[in-house]
């Protein structure tokens, strides 16, 4: 048992140290898209279960992003772990989308009992995506006449209004009774499976893709879990009562976000409250302009919002809704916020699985 930890974690280890350079969608529901948070969550409620998300986010302006996920994911006992699938949608602008982003991720998690208290997973997970552009969508500087409008054909050149790439993510986590920890890398591998047109849309005038780097997202997220009144040791029952503090940070070039939270349970209630902001980062970088360098630096950080969550669950089913609050530089606008919605479906399980207590986090 020792040295399959000790290579798969070598794996593990090896895949998040390696690197390549559009961030990814983000939820407001963490632990209601486990799979999309970190691949280690594959299997980690032992029984089979379903999980359905759908995030709408600025719905009063011009061109809203629409995402949603379903997963699937279940713990063997035979594999020593849990096996995962997500599938993965986002709509970028409007008519239809400017930009659409389909997903499929396989992926692995291997669970390592070190003591009795503490439980290592470790998972690995392949991603195959594709994008589609709606070029019709799209308006340049020099479509624009300032009298009349959009009159004119850009010059801008694009190749296929497809793109296909292959990565791979990888994630670890660790959880006693009452405290979890993890870190996840997705896109730490990747590569275009649409041959020399690379990741970008839009090439140069030599016909060379602009753009090919798909940045790393790490995400670290740490929690704990405290039982404040609990009359069943083994089954949840009307009135148990449970809060569970969390923190979340994920950064991808030059994006960084901390989400700090709270959950209380009062079951079959749950209510939550998080607020994520993105500090203050200055962003260095140099392009060849004329056969000459040039350096950039640009600067991001907002408060971003604030975020409430109302969750009921009960036997086979847990249902979520959560709202966004703009807050910071853009309260002002009108955006609507985002809302999000999730649906989870726990399917019966084994008898012989019953008897494992596997991670104790939120649901939400």
């Amino acid at each position: 048992m020792q040295k399959r930890i000790i290579i798969l974690l070598t794996a593990v280890i090896s895949v998040l140290t390696m690197r390549v350079n559009a961030q990814d969608a983000m939820f407001s529901q963490f632990y209601a898209n486990p799979l999309y948070l970190n691949p280690a969550f594959a299997g980690s409620n032992v029984c089979p279960r379903i999980s359905l998300n759908f995030r709408d986010q600025w719905p009063s302006m011009q061109g809203t992003f629409i995402s949603s996920t379903a997963s699937f994911d279940e713990h063997f006992d035979k594999i020593s772990g849990g096996v995962g699938l997500l599938l993965f949608q986002d709509r970028a602008g409007e008519n239809g989308g400017s930009i659409n982003t389909y997903g499929i991720s396989p992926m692995y998690a291997f669970k390592a009992k070190v003591s009795k208290k503490f439980t290592l997973r470790l998972a690995v997970q392949a991603d195959f995506q594709t994008k589609q552009l709606n070029w019709d969508n799209l308006v340049f500087g020099d479509m624009i006449d300032p009298r009349y409008g959009v009159v004119y054909q850009t010059s801008e050149n694009h190749g296929s209004l497809s793109r296909w790439n292959f990565g791979l993510s990888a994630g670890l986590m660790g959880y006693t009774p009452h405290f979890y920890f993890g870190y996840a890398a997705h896109h730490i591998v990747t590569a275009s499976l649409s041959g020399n047109e690379g990741f970008s849309f839009l090439n140069d005038n030599d016909g060379n893709n602009m753009y090919d780097m798909n940045p790393v997202k790490h995400t670290v997220h740490v929690g704990a879990h405290f039982d404040l009144k609990r009359k069943s040791k083994i089954d949840h029952t009307f009135g148990d009562v449970s809060i569970s503090p969390n923190f979340i940070w994920q950064h991808q070039r030059p994006f960084n976000y901390f989400n700090t939270g709270l959950y209380l349970n009062f079951y079959p209630f749950t209510v939550g409250a998080w607020y994520r902001c993105a500090p203050m980062y200055t962003y260095t970088y140099t392009t060849v302009e004329d056969g000459q360098e040039k350096t950039h630096t640009e600067k991001y950080g907002l408060s971003d919002a604030v975020i409430v969550m109302f969750g009921v669950e009960y036997n086979w089913l847990k249902v979520a809704y959560s709202y966004d609050f703009t807050v910071g530089q853009l309260a002002n606008v009108a955006t609507g916020g985002a809302h999000e919605v999730s649906l989870q479906f726990l399917l019966p399980c084994p008898e012989k699985h019953k008897a494992i207590k596997d991670l104790n986090c939120p649901s939400f």
